[in-house]
């Protein structure tokens, strides 16, 4: 547990919402178990770092960290318990941090590389953890819980908060149709609503409908602002962009069923920009602002609009903006293709933070002229045991765990067949398990005494890369068996050579 001044100083005690475990001791202080360690490293760095000379400066601890998830999932890869190395790097100035960035990122990638993880690291929200800058390290696997954004023919690659969506490049067409208002009972969603009108879905547009409210010095409301989005019906609002969007910014909720029966004269299901009975903020999507004879709700049951259209039938919209999550297909940002969308399991980020905590904190430092500057801060940090949950993810097969070699429980196992009766086994077995112990080799030998069948077993299930197999009958013609955890089969050696194939084996 730790005192909670640094997070009621940024603030943070409040803005981290449940997922902070909050706690009193018997005299009613505030303290709450650590999910992170922005504030207190800021309040180390206040106290020890006292001028320019000092500096550039990088904090790194690994240790237990603690979410109130609300569905903890998937055992290590989201529990709410769990090891962290994270780090906090403080500079003099925006271009030295950048640099500071720019170090860490790459000693992460080399970090993932060595792991032997296919990852991706990707252009990131920074969320709760705040900043102007963040990437995300994302292992590649289908049972992941984020959608990362990729360029298959750039190096363009996002998750699915940040991923822009591009404006249609082309112009919007000219109004065809009459606006008309169009029974359709009984449905209520545009997926619906095109079935029965024989319409494609991305022709209709989904209405979503947000408040703002203005409080007063007690936190009571005393004043409320509808907002209306608009995206296209295949299409799903992107709350992380929404909450950038000026107006928007300071936070929103969706509205309420008497709110919107207020503004718009009709439950939920049937909601469109067209007929209001009080004004409300409209704001388009991209692509729903380029289009034209759109179907919309008529703010009537069971009635839809057909034949919509912009500046005829309603005025342009308040605004226009990136408000949706982007699609397989559509265009790359970076204009050098389309995208592509797969799973990854989220292990390591990295982020800018600026001045964010360092002022909220008054954490300074004496530059050259003796004037106090705020420090530039950035933080970066590895989910240790998320590591585990993710690389087993990506390498497993039906017998078992397949471990990358940097991470393995042992590089090698050495399985001796009749141990326990053969002293020639016996003998061979201690000698190589001595000498790969003598070259490096993180090495374990099976002396349980099992039969083969439920020794291999076992050692493919836990997932150790290599296997070394020693047998009498091996050892009278002077060989013994390798099998890497991948092989189909194993290849004999000659006994003398076992040591620096197996090496070999580990460093390729």
């Amino acid at each position: 547990m730790m005192p909670t001044l640094g997070l009621q100083e940024t603030g943070r005690f409040e803005k981290m919402g449940p997922e902070l475990m909050r706690v009193k001791d018997r005299h009613g202080r505030d303290f709450i178990i650590q999910p992170t360690s922005e504030e207190v490293v800021t309040d180390i760095a206040r106290q020890e770092l006292r001028s320019y000379k000092q500096l550039p400066k990088n904090f790194y601890h690994i240790q237990t960290k603690f979410r109130d998830e609300r569905r903890p999932r998937f055992g290590v890869m989201r529990g709410r318990e769990f090891t962290m190395k994270d780090a906090y790097s403080f500079d003099r100035d925006p271009a030295a941090a950048a640099k500071s960035y720019e170090a860490m990122f790459a000693a992460y990638k080399r970090i993932f590389d060595r792991f032997g993880l296919t990852y991706r690291a990707v252009a990131a929200d920074t969320g709760a953890i705040g900043g102007d800058l963040s990437h995300e390290f994302q292992v590649i696997a289908q049972t992941g819980e984020d959608a990362i954004i990729y360029c298959p023919t750039s190096d363009y690659a996002a998750n699915i908060e940040l991923a822009e969506a591009v404006a249609p490049a082309a112009p919007r067409s000219a109004a065809s149709q009459a606006l008309t208002k169009t029974p359709t009972p009984g449905k209520s969603t545009c997926a619906d609503v095109a079935a029965l009108l024989g319409l494609d879905l991305r022709q209709t547009v989904k209405s979503l409908v947000l408040a703002t409210d203005e409080l007063d010095d007690q936190g009571i409301i005393v004043k409320s602002t509808i907002w209306l989005l608009l995206v296209r019906g295949d299409h799903d609002m992107n709350e992380v962009k929404v909450g950038k969007l000026e107006g928007l910014k300071a936070g929103f909720r969706f509205a309420t069923v008497p709110e919107i029966e207020e503004h718009f004269g009709c439950k939920p299901g049937y909601l469109g920009p067209i007929g209001l009975l009080k004004p409300v903020k409209i704001v388009a999507d991209r692509t729903v602002a380029q289009m034209s004879d759109f179907v919309c709700g008529a703010n009537a049951w069971d009635h839809h609009y057909t034949g919509a259209n912009w500046g005829r039938d309603l005025p342009e919209p308040d605004m226009v903006a990136d408000i949706r999550n982007v699609v397989e297909g559509d265009p790359s940002p970076d204009g050098k293709g389309v995208l592509a969308i797969e799973r990854g399991i989220e292990v390591g980020h990295v982020f800018y933070l600026g001045t964010k905590y360092s002022k909220a904190m008054n954490a300074t430092f004496l530059d050259e002229t003796g004037k106090p500057a705020l420090m530039e801060m950035g933080c970066y940090g590895i989910g240790v045991t998320r590591i585990l949950g993710a690389a087993i993810e990506q390498n497993h097969d039906a017998r078992g765990i397949i471990w990358p070699a940097s991470i393995a429980p042992f590089e090698v196992a050495l399985c001796p067949i009749g141990m326990d009766r053969s002293e020639e086994v016996k003998a061979a077995a201690q000698r190589l398990y001595a000498e790969l112990q003598a070259a490096g080799v993180d090495v374990i030998l099976d002396d349980r005494g099992e039969r083969p069948g439920a020794m291999f077993a076992d050692w493919e299930l836990i997932g150790v890369p290599q296997r070394v197999v020693i047998s009498d009958r091996g050892l009278k013609e002077g060989l013994l068996e390798v099998q890497g955890r991948r092989d189909a089969e194993a290849t004999k050696l000659a006994v003398a050579d076992v040591v620096a194939q197996v090496r070999a084996r580990l460093s390729a």
